[in-house]
């Protein structure tokens, strides 16, 4: 149990440290940075639309994570919780979570394409001198691209091996959770 409470105390100060990373930065960029005024037009609402859309997408995939590490399952759970099993005995999770397997990789094209979206409606040039836009934006990308090598039948063993270990990882989930909100409120 041990090396489980130093993988999720690792994971927490992770997220603790990218969380004070990104308060410094925010209070840097709002006395520093010029804000642009928010515009709103036809496609501005349209991108916000697509931005709810997405956060929703990112939540159930996280969602997917979660239920994994909740039920025991996956190589996730066993990195994190190695010695873990799960007190819940549920064959509607299990259920639930064979169907989350299975849609996963739409779930996950649709959230990549619909946070594009969002992204140029809401005008990312106007936004682009703010570091926490490209760095989501070069985050989504990474995970678009290697969830996509993960995907592909063709894909060379060597390649599909580093795909997972980057695409499956709390870290970038995390950062782009992070730099996520804090650009929304320092724009808002």
């Amino acid at each position: 149990m041990q090396t489980s409470f130093k993988n999720i105390l690792s994971i927490l100060i992770y997220t603790f440290v990218i969380s004070l990373i990104s308060v410094a930065y925010y209070i840097y960029a709002y006395l520093f940075h010029p804000i642009p005024e928010e515009r709103e037009t036809f496609l501005t609402e349209i991108g916000e639309g697509f931005g709810n859309a997405g956060l929703a997408l990112l939540a159930f995939i996280y969602f997917r994570t979660f239920l994994k590490l909740l039920l025991g399952q996956g190589k996730l759970a066993q990195r994190l919780l190695p010695d873990y099993t799960s007190p819940i005995d549920s064959s509607s999770l299990n259920r639930l979570m064979v169907w989350m397997n299975r849609t996963h990789v739409y779930f996950g094209i649709a959230a990549v394409a619909v946070i594009l979206l969002h992204i140029a409606m809401m005008g990312f040039s106007r936004y682009s001198h703010i570091l926490f836009f490209p760095a989501v934006l070069a985050l989504v990308i990474w995970q678009g691209i290697f969830g996509l090598f993960l995907t592909l039948h063709y894909t060379p063993t060597e390649l599909k091996k580093f795909s997972y270990l980057v695409h499956a990882q709390f870290i970038t989930g995390i950062a782009i959770g992070i730099f996520a909100f804090f650009g929304h409120i320092l724009i808002d």
